[in-house]
C-alpha cells in the first residue's frame, strides 16, 4: 500500500496536477475571503468555506477522473492484479494519495483564521471546526469520485458523472422541494431507487440472479411497510434528500454547531464508496 501511495504522490507532484489543484482551490478560497472577510469586514472565516463549497463540483471530478479510468484505458490496471498486494491495499494507496494531495491546501488555509484574528474577533473553534468538516466532506466526495472513475475507462465520462452526482448532492436540499411529499409519490421514487440499486448490484457482481433477488427483497420490504402504514412515507423523500446532502452537513458546522453525527456520516460515505471501488476492481479481476 505504501508503494502505491508513493507512486501516486510522485505522479501528482511530478506533473501539474497537484499545483493546478492547489492553486485553483486557494484562489477560490482567497476570493471568498476577499468578499466576506475583507470587503464586507466580517471576521467569520467559516462563511468563506460554506461559500466556496461549490468548487468541489469541479475539483473533485477533475482530480479523480483519471485515478482508475486512465489505467483501465491504457490496460495498466491488469498490472495491479499481478502485484503482491490485495485490491483493498491498492485502492487505499490511491485514496490516501488523493487525501494527501487534498490536505496540502487545507493545511495552508488553516493559517487564515489566525491572520484574521489580528484584525478582528474570530471565533477560532468554529472556524477550525468548519475546516475539519470541509476536509471530511472532501474525503467523502473523493471516495465517490474514485468509485465513479472505476466504472469506466473514459476519463471524460468519469468526470461528467462526478459533476452530475456532486451537483445533485449540492442542490439536493433545494430540489427536495420539487419532490412529492405524498406517501404514494415517495413510494414511486423509492421503488425507482431500488431499481437503480439492483442495476448497480448487477454491474458490480455480474450476477443477474443475485441482483434480481436484491430487487425482489427490497421491493417486498418496502411494499409491506407501505401497506401496513402508508403515513410513514409522507415527506420521506424530501427529508431523506436533505439528510443525505454532504454540503448541508458542512453548513451545520458553519453555523457554529459541531455535529458528531455529520462526522460519522462523512466517514461512512467515504468508507462505503472505497468499499464499492474495491468491489468494482475485484469484478474486473475475473472478467
Amino acid at each position: 500500500m505504501i508503494a502505491v501511495l508513493k507512486h501516486e504522490l510522485r505522479s501528482y507532484f511530478h506533473s501539474f496536477t497537484a499545483y493546478v489543484f492547489g492553486a485553483f482551490f486557494l484562489v477560490i478560497i482567497g476570493i471568498g475571503a476577499l468578499l466576506y472577510n475583507l470587503q464586507a469586514a466580517v471576521s467569520n472565516f467559516e462563511y468563506v468555506l460554506s461559500f466556496a463549497s461549490i468548487i468541489y463540483v469541479v475539483i473533485v471530478p477533475l482530480l479523480t477522473m483519471r485515478v482508475i479510468a486512465e489505467e483501465r484505458k491504457q490496460r495498466t490496471d491488469q498490472l495491479m492484479y499481478a502485484l503482491p498486494l490485495s485490491t483493498m491495499q491498492v485502492v487505499l494507496g490511491k485514496y490516501l494519495a488523493l487525501l494527501a494531495l487534498y490536505l496540502v491546501p487545507i493545511l495552508i488555509i488553516c493559517a487564515y483564521p489566525l491572520i484574521f484574528s489580528f484584525f478582528g474577533e474570530v471565533y477560532l473553534p468554529v472556524s477550525y471546526g468548519t475546516i475539519v468538516a470541509a476536509f471530511l466532506m472532501g474525503a467523502a466526495l473523493l471516495a465517490v469520485g474514485m468509485f465513479l472513475s472505476s466504472l469506466t475507462e473514459n476519463q471524460g465520462l468519469a468526470a461528467g458523472l462526478g459533476v452530475a452526482v456532486i451537483l445533485f448532492n449540492y442542490y439536493s436540499v433545494s430540489l427536495a422541494e420539487y419532490f412529492s411529499a405524498t406517501a404514494r409519490g415517495s413510494l414511486i421514487v423509492i421503488l425507482l431507487c431500488v431499481i437503480a440499486i439492483a442495476l448497480l448490484t448487477r454491474a458490480l457482481t455480474q450476477n443477474q440472479t443475485f441482483a434480481t433477488m436484491v430487487w425482489a427483497v427490497l421491493c417486498f420490504i418496502i411494499c409491506v411497510l407501505y401497506l401496513t402504514d402508508a403515513s410513514r412515507f409522507e415527506n420521506l423523500v424530501p427529508n431523506v434528500m436533505k439528510r443525505l446532502s454532504l454540503f448541508e452537513q458542512l453548513n451545520v458546522f458553519a453555523s457554529g454547531v459541531f455535529d458528531l453525527t455529520a462526522v460519522v456520516y462523512f466517514l461512512s460515505v467515504a468508507g462505503f464508496f472505497v468499499f464499492l471501488t474495491v468491489q468494482s476492481l475485484e469484478k474486473r479481476r475475473y472478467l
